[in-house]
């Protein structure tokens, strides 16, 4: 470990129990020092070794390894800071960042934090529509893409008045700077003192949320987020420094700093891959054998395509940790990767508005289907509506606490946008949008977003489970079940589902379903409704949008005229 934040995680290592895990966050107590800065302290402190390995970097076809050390990454990083410093980008500006996994990513970002300009980064799967959205709501000075993203920039710029500067990764246009020239001609020399230190609590990076129901808000975390992260790395990913960690994740996401920040505080080296177009299974899994990954992240997506591979044609037996992250990976999904690879699963839990909140952590026994349990940097809790917490075995608001002390890794603002900090900041809690429950033994379990939740007969079921169980029957490909209006019930769980190839809607299939999960879980919370869809809808960032499917129910129901409702949900 680069940088010892606590005496208590090298304590937790030596003896990993449940025993251990619970008198540790007693007594825990996080120092974090006045002055931090993640380039300078971690990427720097790192280079003092010059031939410690940072990053290994794939092409698409998962070849061409490029190899960066520490001492690689702190040079490219202060010569981008230069290069913007050189156009006079102050301390608190925003930079657009739109670009695949590859080390120019990582080394602009280093290079921006290192002097105090704020990255936003964003999705390649941004359309220039999201692209002008992002800018104007941010007030952005300069444009860091390819040249896709360039031509969809290009497309809007008369809308972005904002923007002074643009480069370009990987290409020459007309009116671009070619990042790689910039970079070539700029000094390499940079030091903490000539720019100035930055306080633990000032601004670092502004992620874009994917914006399941509303449009995306800005969250803006501080220049100690890194150390929140380390948890996450420490904790989550079981990080060590002779590891080589692979973390499937879109840079436009928040998701990419869970696999990056922690990580290289903890010595890790990083493997990526320049992957666009469509997820390739086949590849993924010739990687985590071909290169000796021996810590591994994705999303329940990636892992459910995943195990419909033949997984005995693999080597994993450098593969030590599997973790995933981004919404609840079903028991079924978890069995069958098991069986494949002799490696459990790791749920781990968060937003974008925090690191990791809870997970299964290393050293405590795995309850499949469970979130897992807090890690050491937040006081995580069940609440009702007026913050009170609630015994185990109740559902309610999964929440995690804020005073008396702030926790490191929870953001500091939606920027520019104090009414919904008045939504999520309540009292002494922080609250998710979740719902949950905790058991007698501490783990607790996702229920659902809070507007997600469906209420029928007096019963209130969470759509997770349903879809959870629909997963398990071989027909199902992808599921999501909402409330849809009932004259009777008030609302009804409503499941609409992806086939299977091979499969066809039909009622049998339909009845088939709805025993499945009549004989799987509680009755009451079988799907009444299934419709067969060709896709969900969902947003760039790869989620349900459960609401979206929830408002149309509501509204062709309403446009009958025949159930007056209110949705009460």
């Amino acid at each position: 470990m680069l940088m010892d934040y606590t005496t208590f995680t090298r304590e937790y290592s030596s003896q990993p129990t449940v025993e251990t895990y619970e008198r540790i966050r007693r007594q825990f107590k996080l120092v974090v020092p006045e002055h931090y800065n993640f380039g300078f302290d971690v990427i720097d402190k790192w280079a003092e070794n010059r031939t410690k390995l940072a990053l290994i970097a794939a092409d698409h076809n998962g070849e061409n390894l490029r190899y960066y050390t520490f001492w690689d990454m702190k040079l490219l990083s202060n010569k981008f800071a230069n290069v913007l410093r050189g156009l006079s980008v102050a301390r608190g500006e925003r930079v657009f960042v739109m670009l695949p996994q590859r080390p120019e990513w990582y080394e602009a970002l280093i290079g921006m934090v290192k002097i105090g300009v704020i990255p936003c980064p964003a999705t390649k799967l941004c359309t220039s529509r999201d692209i002008e959205y992002r800018i104007n709501r941010a007030e952005m000075l300069v444009v860091l893409t390819d040249e896709e993203g360039a031509h969809k920039f290009d497309e809007v710029a008369d809308k972005c008045p904002t923007i002074k500067h643009k480069f370009v990764v990987g290409g020459k246009l007309e009116g671009w700077v070619s990042y790689e020239e910039a970079i070539e001609k700029a000094s390499c020399y940079l030091t903490r003192e000539e720019v100035g230190f930055t306080r633990h609590n000032d601004p670092m990076i502004l992620f874009f949320t994917s914006g399941t129901v509303k449009s995306p808000k800005m969250v803006l975390h501080t220049q100690d987020y890194p150390i929140g992260h380390y948890f996450t790395a420490w904790h989550g990913h079981d990080a060590e420094p002779t590891d080589l960690d692979w973390t499937l994740s879109d840079t436009g996401w928040a998701k990419a700093s869970w696999g990056t920040l922690g990580q290289w505080i903890c010595g890790q080296t990083l493997f990526i891959q320049d992957s666009q177009g469509k997820f390739d299974p086949e590849l993924t899994l010739h990687i985590l054998s071909k290169y000796g990954v021996t810590n591994f992240c994705a999303p329940p997506t990636a892992i459910r395509i995943m195990i419909t591979e033949d997984l005995s044609k693999y080597d994993f037996r450098q593969l030590r940790h599997v973790c995933s992250a981004g919404e609840p990976l079903n028991p079924e999904a978890m069995n069958v990767w098991k069986e494949g690879t002799g490696l459990d699963i790791y749920d781990i839990y968060g937003q974008t508005e925090t690191t990791m909140l809870v997970g299964n952590l290393k050293g405590i026994p795995i309850k499949p289907g469970s979130m897992g349990r807090p890690p050491f940097n937040y006081d995580v809790a069940i609440v009702d509506d007026e913050g009170k917490e609630l015994p185990p075995g109740e559902e309610g608001h999964i929440a995690a606490r804020i005073e008396p002390d702030y926790p490191v890794g929870l953001f500091k603002e939606y920027w520019k946008d104090p009414g919904e900090m008045a939504e999520v900041f309540k009292g002494d809690w922080y609250y998710t949008g979740d719902r949950g429950m905790k058991d007698e033994e501490g783990y607790f379990w996702f229920i659902g977003r809070a507007d997600d939740v469906i209420i029928t007969s007096g019963y209130r079921i969470g759509p997770f489970e349903v879809e959870s169980v629909l997963l398990e029957h071989p027909a199902v490909v992808e599921s999501a079940a909402v409330a849809s209006p009932d004259p009777t019930r008030g609302q009804i769980v409503k499941a609409f589902i992806v086939l299977a190839p091979g499969y066809k809607p039909s009622e049998e299939l339909t009845k088939e379903l709805q025993n499945h999960v009549k004989s799987v879980t509680a009755p009451y919370k079988y799907p009444r409704a299934i419709e067969y869809v060709e896709e969900l809808p969902k947003t760039i960032s790869g989620k349900i949008k459960r609401g979206e499917l929830k408002k149309k129910e509501w509204e062709k129901y309403r446009s009958m005229g025949s159930i007056p409702l209110k949705n009460t949900n």
